[in-house]
């Protein structure tokens, strides 16, 4: 049950349907009136491992995916080269740099950015990318993920998986919450990718640095994060928000109707959400 109180007519309009339990009415309203004009967070083929390929398309056919949808602006982010298992090879980036030019030429009604989800772990910038290297990149966007060391990785599957006693659970959440508050102050990070995910985290924290170093907070639609109750919370600080895809495959580039789903939901003013516009 949606709690809040929304003045725009037209969010009482869509939680109508919300209250009703009707998904696609409420689909096909949030279509309707809402469009994404920036999707910040996709990967390609360049998010690739041994015999592996993370990400399915290529950067040619996200921008041709962007480009139907409608999209002004698109950013190729394949995973950080710490990665032990997809993370992109930096020696690539003048390849990637030539798809991204020539897939430009092919769309030219699409910008198309050369970014990177850099990984948050534990070394003296936070990031699995040197401070030196962050300026290859049109943007950086950083997030927490599983399969690199120094990232208290065990712990952090164990306590997501399997939960961990609360005072163990507290201490990898200090831990947690220190690293990605390092790579936060210390980089200059355009979008923070899935915040509360993988592992516990101090959230008022995290939104406290955002605020501070004006990084957006990402709503996934990939991912359940930001939660309805994180929403709630990252409301409270003068931040703002991206929804994005966090595509794979070139079909999903794009996606946002979960992520205005889950922002109605927690009450939150879409005008703060920097990718959607009413139609």
């Amino acid at each position: 049950m949606v709690i809040a109180i929304i003045n725009d007519l037209n969010y009482k309009k869509i939680l109508k349907y919300w209250e009703k339990g009707s998904d696609k009415l409420m689909e096909n309203n949030i279509k309707k009136l809402y469009k994404l004009t920036a999707d910040h967070h996709t990967h390609t083929r360049y998010s690739h491992g041994r015999g592996y390929a993370h990400g399915k398309g290529t950067v040619l056919e996200n921008v041709a995916a962007a480009s139907a949808k409608g999209l002004s602006e698109l950013a190729i982010t394949d995973h950080g080269p710490g990665h032990k298992f997809y993370g992109l090879k930096m020696g690539k980036l003048a390849a990637m740099r030539a798809d991204i030019e020539e897939a430009m030429r092919e769309f030219p009604n699409v910008k198309v950015l050369l970014g990177v989800e850099a990984n948050i772990i534990n070394t003296p910038n936070g990031l699995d990318i040197k401070k030196e290297n962050l300026g290859k990149f049109d943007i950086v966007n950083a997030g927490y993920h599983y399969g690199l060391p120094h990232g208290y990785m065990t712990a952090n599957y164990i306590c997501w998986h399997a939960g961990l006693p609360s005072g163990s659970r507290e201490q990898l959440r200090n831990k947690n919450t220190e690293m990605a508050l390092r790579a936060l102050y210390e980089n200059d990070i355009f979008l923070l990718t899935h915040p509360g995910d993988k592992g516990p985290f101090d959230m008022k924290e995290l939104c406290k640095a955002c605020e501070e170093t004006n990084t957006l907070m990402e709503i996934s639609t990939r991912h359940t994060h930001l939660t309805k109750e994180e929403i709630e919370i990252a409301a409270n600080y003068d931040v703002k928000f991206a929804i994005s895809s966090d595509a794979h495959v070139p079909d999903k580039v794009g996606n946002y109707i979960a992520g205005v789903e889950r922002a109605l939901e927690a009450g939150l003013d879409l005008e703060r959400i920097i990718n959607i516009e009413k139609r």
